[in-house]
């Protein structure tokens, strides 16, 4: 990201800070919300097959567990290679 514009946030008056905070705030809850309703969405049409009780069976409930932890551990790769990423890029701004 350009570093010049983290620049300009600075110089907002703190009632439009709070205002961009808040906004940012809200567009991250909005996104876990879609990751959340999509690892869901994903993992129960791949695994649950029947509809004959309120239930999971015991192979359904395993291919979920296996499903949600397949993405979480993915997921925590992506943030993992996505810190390093930033972190070398804001290295790079320091020298």
């Amino acid at each position: 990201m350009d570093k010049n514009i983290f620049g300009e946030l600075d110089n907002l008056p703190d009632e439009d800070k709070q205002r961009m905070s808040t906004m940012v705030e809200q567009l991250q809850t909005r996104d876990s919300l879609r990751m959340y309703n999509s690892l869901v969405e994903r993992c129960f049409k791949n695994c649950v097959d029947t509809f004959y009780r309120s239930s999971l069976n015991k192979p359904e409930e395993t291919c979920v567990l296996r499903c949600a932890e397949k993405f979480l551990r993915f997921s925590m790769q992506v943030g993992v290679k996505f810190s390093d990423i930033n972190q070398g890029a804001s290295t790079t701004d320091k020298q």
